[in-house]
């Protein structure tokens, strides 16, 4: 089994509820393709660099996945097709980072 980082970028529009809908979605298909999911975060709403089909934000989602190379191409040919997702990336790690949260919100004190 190999280890990959997915994160997949989602309409600025999109409701929290759709949201979670993508994620179950989502979780599905890595599970049916011989796929565990070790950590999933959302990471929310952030500006994109650039406009990618005239949206400036976009939701965040991230998976860190324990799977084979099945797995992530059923899993972007789905993605391909999806209308509510503007971008998805799959990296291929050789260890998952399960103690950072770098879009974690702090409290910012001085």
């Amino acid at each position: 089994m190999n280890f990959y980082e997915h994160t997949l970028i989602a309409r600025q529009d999109t409701s929290p509820s759709q949201i979670k809908q993508l994620q179950e979605k989502y979780t599905k298909i890595i599970e049916n393709n011989d796929g565990n999911i070790v950590k999933f975060e959302s990471w929310g709403l952030m500006h994109l660099s650039y406009l990618i089909k005239k949206n400036k934000k976009g939701n965040y989602l991230h998976f860190k996945i324990k799977g084979n190379g099945k797995t992530i191409k059923e899993l972007e040919k789905i993605e391909k097709i999806d209308k509510n997702l503007l971008r998805f990336l799959t990296v291929k790690v050789k260890k998952l980072d399960l103690d950072s949260n770098y879009f974690k919100k702090e409290d910012v004190q001085k």
